[in-house]
């Protein structure tokens, strides 16, 4: 059976609107149960602080201001689109191209509904400068999982040798947590902005998988 374009992109659109709705439903209720100040930071949040103190130096800041760079809109935003373009243009791939418009919109759309839900503010006293925005969960979090972990899908999905995919894979998991890392160094973030940047990231990009496998076979 056939579809026409029109009610595949309806069927995305409405796929991953219902599927926004029920995430952050989920995930608010599952929060608010755990931790119902989490508008507040706790006293472990300040403690990473203090136990990252003694490895504060010069050289420290500046890498750590390149790591976070890559985790910022103004990388991640020409990045998805150098790849969606890459995709549709170079490759001729227009389902990758879906994908990666798809997940990166999303993502983006889930980390400001996040935010402004639970207007959670920024450390006072940021080690360099201060971010701009609200602080839970973390967007660099979010946004680093929702690009490179894409790429590493694509990574696994090809037909590299297994030892290949083991090594690109490891790297760019490493990477993004260095991202994280990188946030909480420079002290624009809580470590619980991170952790949970982190695990809204990867249970987000999990979802979006899902609806695209869904609705794959529309397109035979």
């Amino acid at each position: 059976m056939g579809y026409s374009q029109h009610g595949i992109g309806l069927f995305l659109l409405l796929s991953f609107l219902g599927s926004m709705v029920i995430f952050v439903i989920l995930f608010s209720a599952v929060v608010f149960a755990v931790r119902p100040g989490i508008r507040k930071y706790k006293p472990v949040d300040l403690s990473v602080f203090e136990k990252l103190q003694p490895y504060i130096t010069a050289r420290n800041n500046r890498l750590m201001e390149l790591l976070t760079f890559f985790g910022k809109h103004v990388f991640l935003i020409p990045a998805n689109l150098v790849l969606i373009f890459y995709f549709l243009l170079v490759r001729h791939n227009g389902w990758n191209s879906i994908r990666a418009a798809a997940i990166s919109t999303s993502s983006l759309g889930l980390m400001f509904v996040l935010k402004f839900l639970f207007h959670r503010k920024r450390p006072v006293l940021p080690l360099l400068r201060p971010a701009r925005g609200l602080s839970f969960p973390s967007g660099h979090a979010i946004m680093s999982v929702s690009f490179f972990g894409f790429l590493g899908s694509l990574v696994n999905e090809s037909g590299c040798p297994p030892i290949v995919k083991m090594l690109v894979i490891g790297t760019l998991l490493i990477f993004i947590l260095l991202i994280g890392f990188s946030r909480v160094y420079l002290r624009v973030h809580y470590a619980s902005d991170v952790i949970v940047g982190f695990i809204v990231g990867v249970a987000w990009l999990l979802v979006c998988q899902s609806v695209l496998d869904a609705a794959k076979p529309m397109l035979n």
